[in-house]
């Protein structure tokens, strides 16, 4: 099972991650992510599964086609096909401050320990690592820098401004 990072926890990763365009899949037990391709048949399993429903975007997909669904789930993930392929961070950004999503962002597919930092400046809040990775030095990774530069989704004062708190 995958490992997740999470509120600075390590933990398995439990969601199933349903692929794109299922006809009618049958549910299986447990949390699953559904394509955001298939919203409607996530909007209805949110009421009626026994486990946790969320819902997943690929780099290239628009997160404007489903906006006025994305609060109805606890849990968005969004999937790096390629560790070099950065559309995701973009898509974190926007669905924290465009569309106000509040609850579990969650970072999936090709991402290496030396992204989490900025994953996390970006707005994701949970992390899918590779079986490759080292959980141990994936929550070592979210403490990288002490202080930042510039202002992010995440909300953290850049050090322009703490330099005039002093």
């Amino acid at each position: 099972m995958p490992k997740l990072l999470k509120d600075q926890q390590i933990s398995n990763d439990d969601f199933q991650i349903l692929q794109q365009d299922p006809e009618e899949p049958v549910l299986p037990d447990g949390n699953v992510l559904f394509h955001v391709s298939s919203i409607d048949q996530a909007v209805k399993a949110n009421g009626l599964h026994k486990g946790q429903v969320g819902i997943w975007f690929d780099s290239d997909d628009e997160p404007e086609t489903v906006a006025n669904a994305l609060n109805q789930f606890e849990i968005i993930a969004v999937n790096f096909p390629r560790f070099m392929d950065g559309r995701g961070y973009s898509l974190a950004r926007l669905l924290r401050e465009r569309f106000d999503y509040r609850g579990d962002i969650r970072a999936i597919g090709d991402i290496l320990v030396d992204q989490l930092y900025y994953l996390k400046r970006c707005g994701f809040s949970s992390f899918r690592l590779r079986e490759d990775q080292n959980p141990d030095y994936a929550l070592a990774a979210l403490t990288t820098f002490s202080t930042d530069y510039q202002t992010a989704a995440d909300k953290l004062p850049p050090v322009y401004r703490l330099r005039h708190q002093l």
